[in-house]
């Protein structure tokens, strides 16, 4: 039985709670914040559990095997060098830490101590990513030629990173996920209207022979969650806001026949069957939850471990430099 221990019972906090507590092999057992509100909450909906104001004596409890540190990112690397250094396990909600270089220090304090680290990256981990991941290496698409998404609503504004921190990191995970190449670089531009952080800004990724771009925005009238990912052979429509066919595959795509001069290319236009793949309809952190623990007891390496959060928080500060720049590419 993997006995974790939450740090923070904001908004995710108590979902992250609940999945751990209910997945099979694992329990709930402390839980800490600054809020008594918060605190008395956690309190009565787990009776018996340590719930305490102190993080530290969460972090230092021998009753505890691992700590889900889901708390502001500026914060992430205190609570994971803490819980690391009382060897613990942890797993660190999105993004990673604030920089690459905390990132890269609780990576080599883990493998020092042989623990384990996860980054919640909870997309990779939902039937429609999972099914997407399975349509990439069966070939279905064929070689990718792009990947374009859309991740928009109002708010939430957020008072310690920008947009780009707050909602890019779960398509970079996805891209880093799906995507077998190394990304080259990075662009961004974005503007700010109010706090003085970027609430609207377009991303774009540059990997060989592909490109990907991300469109994040705490200024929409409508709440849009639409990832296009183009193929040579097929192209996939993954639709999150839709509550039943979140995925689909066209059959749609561009063929071109090369004559004797650059006025003889011939091209033609494939427009063949749409069909929508079943999508297993499991909430992804409980299937999260359950890796982390088998992770943990196979002294497995996840695929979501701290080097795949290195990766996101470097991409993320590399579009910071590029909004410094005002578009320019930054290499990776």
């Amino acid at each position: 039985m993997i006995r974790v221990g939450v740090i923070g019972y904001g908004y995710w906090g108590p979902i992250v709670a609940r999945n751990f507590h209910s997945a099979e092999g694992s329990k709930l057992v402390a839980v800490a914040d600054g809020s008594p509100a918060a605190l008395a909450r956690a309190a009565q909906a787990y009776p018996g559990i340590l719930a305490t104001a102190d993080a530290m004596e969460l972090i230092r409890s021998p009753q505890v095997d691992a700590v889900a540190v889901i708390t502001p990112v500026w914060t992430h690397f205190e609570f994971a060098k803490a819980a690391l250094e009382n060897g613990k396990h942890v797993f660190v909600e999105k993004p990673f830490a604030a920089s690459s270089a905390q990132a890269s220090q609780l990576i080599d304090l883990a493998a020092a101590k042989g623990l384990q680290i996860m980054v919640d990256h909870t997309f990779l981990f939902t039937g429609a990513v999972r099914k997407l991941r399975q349509l990439i290496e069966e070939g279905i698409l064929g070689k990718l030629f792009y990947y374009d998404s859309t991740r928009v609503n109002l708010g939430l504004f957020q008072h310690d990173v920008n947009v780009i921190w707050d909602l890019a990191p779960h398509d970079l995970a996805i891209m880093d996920h799906l995507i077998d190449a190394q990304p080259e670089a990075v662009s961004a531009t974005g503007q700010c209207h109010f706090n003085g952080l970027e609430d609207l800004a377009y991303l774009t990724v540059y990997f060989p022979g592909m490109l990907a771009h991300i469109n994040v925005n705490w200024l929409s009238p409508v709440k849009v969650r639409t990832t296009l990912i183009g193929g040579e052979k097929k192209m996939a429509v993954w639709n999150d806001v839709e509550p039943d066919e979140k995925v689909r595959v066209y059959d749609k795509g561009v063929e071109i026949t090369t004559g004797q001069g650059v006025y003889d290319l011939l091209v033609s236009y494939r427009s063949g069957d749409m069909w929508a793949p079943r999508v297993d309809q499991t909430e992804a952190l409980k299937r999260e939850a359950a890796y982390f623990r088998d992770c943990i007891q196979g002294n497995r390496t996840p695929v979501n471990d701290g080097l795949a959060g290195l990766r996101v928080v470097r991409m993320l500060e590399a579009a910071g430099q590029s909004l410094k720049q005002r578009g320019g590419a930054v290499a990776l």
